[in-house]
This record gives C-alpha cells, sequence and structure tokens, in this order.
C-alpha cells in the first residue's frame, strides 16, 4: 500500500537504514535538477525528495533558500515539478526508488488538493511531504492521498506533545519525519543529541517507520542516526554539492553518504 514503506522495509532487510537525499526542482536548471536526482538514486539514496521551490520557505537554511529563489528567478512553476518527478520515477524504475515531493502547502492548495494529487500519482509520484501542514489542517489531503494512493510524511519535532505526537503518527503513511533539531535547515557539523529521543518518542506512539532529517551533512553522522533510525535524510549537503559540482559531486557524495550506512546496528552506535 505504500511504495515508500517498501523501500524502507527493504533497507532494513539489508540490515540497514534508508538513505533519503532532498533536492530542489529547478535548480540550476530543470534538466540539471533531474540529471542530480538521478545520480543521487545510482549511487545509493533510496528515496528522493523534490523539492518544490517556494517564496517563503521558512523552515529552510541559507543554502536551499538561496537555490530555491534561484531556480524560481528562472522561471521556476510548480507544474514542472511534475515533470522532474516523472523524468527521475522513469529512470530510476529498475532501481526501486521512491520519490517523493517535498512542499509547503500554499502551492498545493493554490493548484487544487485532488488536482495536485492526481498530477503527482501520474507523474508516478509516491507522496507528499509537507512541513507546514499539520493533521487537523489536513482534511482534503487524507482525501486526496487516499484515492490516488499516496503517502503522507507529516513531522515531529524535539517540541511535539505526546497528544500531537499520536495524532501525527496517526495521520502519517510512508514514514514520520523527526526534526532532529529546533530552526531551520542547514548542514551540522554534530547531530543534535534531541534526535534519538525524537525517534524513540514517534515509535512509543506506534510509528513503524521513522527517518531522521535536518543537519545530516556526512557519512559519520549518517551512521550514527542510521544506528537507531530507519532512515537518514540529507539536503543543504547535497544541495551545496550540486552548486558547487554540479550533478557528478551529489553522485559522488551520495557513494559517501551510503558508506555510512554499511551494515549499521545499534552495536556499532
Amino acid at each position: 500500500m505504500s511504495k515508500v514503506a517498501d523501500v524502507i522495509e527493504k533497507s532494513k532487510s539489508e540490515g540497514r537504514a534508508a538513505l533519503v537525499g532532498y533536492l530542489p526542482a529547478g535548480y540550476p536548471s530543470v534538466q540539471e535538477s533531474i540529471d542530480a536526482a538521478i545520480a543521487l538514486a545510482r549511487n545509493g539514496a533510496d528515496i528522493i525528495e523534490i523539492g518544490i521551490p517556494y517564496s517563503d520557505p521558512v523552515m529552510d537554511g541559507s543554502v536551499i533558500q538561496a537555490a530555491t529563489t534561484e531556480a524560481l528567478a528562472k522561471g521556476f512553476r510548480v507544474a514542472s515539478a511534475f515533470n522532474v518527478v516523472r523524468a527521475v520515477t522513469e529512470a530510476t524504475e529498475d532501481l526501486g526508488t521512491a520519490v517523493l515531493v517535498m512542499t509547503y502547502w500554499n502551492p498545493v492548495m493554490r493548484m487544487g488538493v485532488d488536482e495536485f494529487s492526481r498530477r503527482l500519482a501520474e507523474a508516478g509520484g509516491a507522496g507528499l511531504i509537507t512541513p507546514d501542514l499539520i493533521p487537523d489542517e489536513a482534511s482534503e489531503w487524507f482525501e486526496a492521498s487516499d484515492k490516488y494512493g499516496l503517502d503522507r510524511v507529516f513531522l515531529v519535532a524535539p517540541s511535539t506533545t505526546p497528544e500531537r505526537m499520536a495524532m501525527t503518527v496517526a495521520a502519517t503513511r510512508g514514514f514520520t519525519y523527526a526534526v532532529s533539531l529546533m530552526g531551520v535547515t542547514g548542514a551540522r557539523t554534530a547531530v543534535d543529541a534531541a534526535a534519538r529521543h525524537v525517534v524513540d518518542s514517534a515509535r512509543e506512539a506506534g510509528a513503524p517507520r521513522v527517518c531522521v532529517g535536518l543537519g545530516v551533512s556526512n557519512a559519520e553522522q549518517v551512521r550514527e542516526i542510521g544506528a537507531y533510525a530507519d532512515g537518514v535524510i540529507v539536503g543543504t549537503a547535497l544541495v551545496s554539492a550540486l552548486r558547487d559540482g554540479g550533478p557528478e559531486a551529489v553522485g559522488r557524495l551520495a557513494a559517501e553518504l551510503r558508506m555510512g550506512l554499511k551494515r549499521t546496528t545499534v552495536a556499532e552506535a
């Protein structure tokens, strides 16, 4: 019922966490964003997050803000995101990669929740990550995601109360996105100590799969998080690699990050 869940469960069967990589659509061009996502998948990412550039990215750090601002300045439109998703899913079909779209909720509302969901499903997308949407306000998304068989990934954080944790976990399909620190996105030199607590809290609330994001930038951090989470999400470091070295650099970094997940176990943490 969930392509994302199937991918994560396959990773578990291999004795490791899943590698999840984020890249913004349309940066530095539409074709280069496609090429970078394909390179990401072919060098070890199990799940690809395609971000939709947004004019007010309140949760994004400076690197991703700069990338999405550039994409918008070059004329990127939301409709182009479906072309990116389709191209990536078709090119990585042999790998079994799941492709999610990460977006603030306003672009979905402006297109129409049903229309957006239909077009995403037709493009081969697995679902949506919605950082600024809470389950209380997601009734249209529940209906559309069920109608089109899409995963819905909600976020939890160190500040999430037990009651809201339970509500969010129950509403999620695919994986629960655990934010490992408070604040905007961006690569850090150390993994926040709250990450493991958020994962434990989500599991206590019934989450079958929890992936950790925000701040992961190198193989050592991937290994650390992969010892207790079901997936490790990397964004800013990949966008920086794309900015500085193009799609080939994204592929190289993905291969390095994947090395951090080789047969990771709790005992190795």
